[in-house]
């Protein structure tokens, strides 16, 4: 009875998981089940789908890079400064100085205007088509006949 145990000082400090020395808690999925991938990675296959689609028509494609970012600049540096109206949805940066062309797709204004994964595939694809067609200096109903269509 003499051993008590001082009570811990209250104050800031960090709070641990591992109260019971059973470890730290592991993930809430396994990386197999689709829980376990993040929206940007989801968004990401969304891209991706949509350019395999449009590269068994164009196959001059392979020489672009797709990237997607969260958001656009607003520093208004490079080619497009855009205006208080409209958010871009994505871009295009021509090719130069021995750098490939490339299509950028904006993630969250993209996720903003949709509700659901199938529109927002949707979506995604129109964007990745308008912006190929800017590239190529085509209209959007030549790179894909399905433009526009429901």
């Amino acid at each position: 009875m003499d051993n008590r145990v001082p009570p811990r000082a209250a104050g800031p400090g960090p709070r641990r998981r591992d109260r019971h020395g059973r470890g730290m808690r592991g993930p809430i999925a396994p990386p197999q089940v689709p829980l376990a991938a993040s929206r940007a990675d989801v968004f990401a296959d969304l891209v991706q789908d949509s350019v395999e689609r449009l590269e068994r028509r164009w196959p001059q494609l392979a020489d672009i890079d797709f990237l997607v970012l969260e958001v656009p600049r607003l520093d208004g540096r490079g080619e497009q400064a855009w205006s208080d109206e409209a958010v871009p949805l994505g871009g295009v940066v021509p090719a130069r100085d021995g750098r490939r062309a490339r299509v950028v797709v904006y993630r969250r204004p993209v996720e903003i205007r949709t509700k659901g994964r199938d529109e927002r595939a949707a979506l995604v694809h129109e964007v990745v088509v308008e912006q190929v067609a800017e590239l190529l200096g085509l209209t959007p109903e030549t790179v894909d006949p399905r433009y526009g269509e429901d």
